[in-house]
């Protein structure tokens, strides 16, 4: 099978061809033949201008699957030019989650539009979806569920299936709830298959169900997705009663938006909801200068510190050299134990109370990579920088530099594994505490080790 990247060129000259000549109906059938994705990742490098009659062109059913894979930009335009039996077939052809997404993207008066089309269940379910909180489970769900009665027969069950079904996002598993729609268990569609028709539905569900609460954090629903290989997850409300469900898609939406966000606050910069090419040159400035002035000011104290040391830097200047490569050392130790015990945070793998042995771990890798970077160090200045770039360098100094090296390496990675879970202690996200934080701390460190040795074994 030809990767769509591959001939994305040639579609995109193909489609433009197409609407010059005004072929549609060619255009129609060359649609039809991509995935939803892929037709809204053509439709971003396509006139603005042309994407409404694109859109027109498409099918009802996968015109709605297209709009979702929309940027909101993109989304916002076409919803301003619907009439409105347009808006109102595309809302009618949306998943719920999808149309709450929507809603939370567009403008208050596109948001007004949108709701006053929509049919009065689905706008009552929208605003219900719409009171959780953003980063909740609640907010990510939809109310469309399958959910069966214990009493009933297989033959029974499929009836209800085939009737309702049609409105559904997923009909891989069905639930089995209580008049009071209390979540009792699961079922699969493939053990109903397996089943005989009179069997009853109670004695086939599994009563262990892993469900989340409406109020959960949505990184951790997304985590148990991981963890549990499962396709959809049932969201409950504080009494137990099943209100929603949580699809893999939408899951895997929400790692993407939390790993890119961990990301950019690893590299000290406030997370960004836009893609970096429709991201505005001064947004982009906003979100990277409070980081760098703080790093600036932070950055001040290792300048005092070198000045504090300014006679004995005068008196062995060639301690100057090597502070780049001793600071530099230290920050990517650091920055290597911090997001290994961010990552572990993430995961769950790692909480506070395994700070101890954390800590205990991260020396003994500390020492092992100090020492070998040492060794390797001593022995570069020995024989490449005296003998070859006759540096004037002796074997005193040069065990400054290195014993500085190996405490320095040490003191880095504790350092770089007790900040995150200490941010994760106090309530902040771990990735703040990531390498350029980590790194300026690291440097004050390194330079505070370096003059002091410096000062006991030279007498400066």
């Amino acid at each position: 099978m030809v990767d769509f990247e591959e001939k994305r060129d040639t579609l995109l000259e193909t489609i433009e061809e197409m609407l010059r000549q005004k072929q549609y109906a060619s255009l129609r059938s060359t649609l039809n033949d991509l995935e939803p994705a892929d037709i809204a990742s053509l439709f971003e490098d396509l006139p603005e201008e042309a994407l409404p009659l694109l859109f027109r062109i498409l099918p009802k059913e996968p015109a709605a699957e297209v709009f979702v894979e929309l940027e909101p930009e993109q989304q916002e335009m076409l919803i301003r030019g619907f009439s409105n039996t347009e808006l109102k077939e595309v809302l009618d052809e949306l998943y719920l989650d999808d149309a709450v997404d929507i809603v939370e993207e567009m403008p208050a008066n596109v948001v007004k539009r949108i709701l006053k089309h929509a049919d009065p269940e689905t706008r009552k379910q929208i605003n219900e979806i719409l009171k959780y909180p953003e980063d909740s489970a609640g907010s990510l769900m939809t109310t469309e569920i399958l959910d069966l009665k214990r009493t009933m027969t297989v033959a029974d069950a499929f009836k209800r299936i085939r009737r309702t079904a049609a409105d559904m996002e997923t009909i891989s598993v069905c639930y089995v709830t209580d008049e009071q729609r209390h979540l009792l268990g699961v079922v699969t569609i493939r053990t109903l298959l397996l089943a005989e028709e009179e069997d009853v539905v109670g004695d086939l569900m599994d009563p262990n169900v892993i469900s989340v609460n409406t109020l959960d954090d949505r990184e951790e629903v997304a985590q148990m997705f991981s963890k549990y290989d499962f396709l959809v997850m049932p969201v409950v409300d504080a009494e137990g009663r099943l209100v929603g469900i949580v699809t893999v898609d939408d899951a895997i939406d929400v790692m993407e938006e939390e790993a890119t966000e961990d990301i950019e606050k690893m590299a000290a910069m406030l997370p960004s909801d836009k893609p970096y090419l429709k991201t505005g040159i001064f947004e982009t400035w906003k979100a990277r200068i409070p980081w760098l002035l703080l790093l600036m000011v932070s950055a001040t104290f290792t300048g005092q510190i070198i000045a504090g040391f300014e006679n004995a830097l005068a008196a062995t200047a060639i301690l100057t050299a090597y502070i780049p490569m001793l600071m530099d050392t230290g920050g990517n130790c650091g920055g290597q134990a911090s997001v290994t015990v961010i990552r572990g945070i993430s995961l769950d793998e790692i909480e506070f109370s395994d700070l101890p042995r954390v800590v205990w771990k991260e020396i003994r890798v500390g020492v092992i990579c100090g020492a070998t970077l040492a060794a390797a160090n001593f022995l570069k200045i020995m024989l490449l920088d005296r003998m070859v770039f006759h540096n004037p360098i002796n074997a005193t100094i040069a065990f400054v530099i290195c014993a500085t090296m190996l405490l320095t390496v040490v003191c880095a990675k504790v350092i770089g594994c007790i900040l995150p879970l200490l941010a994760k202690k106090m309530g902040f996200d771990p990735a703040v505490m990531s390498s350029p934080f980590i790194t300026t701390l690291v440097d004050a460190v390194s330079l505070l080790i370096y003059f002091r040795f410096a000062s006991l074994l030279l007498g400066i």
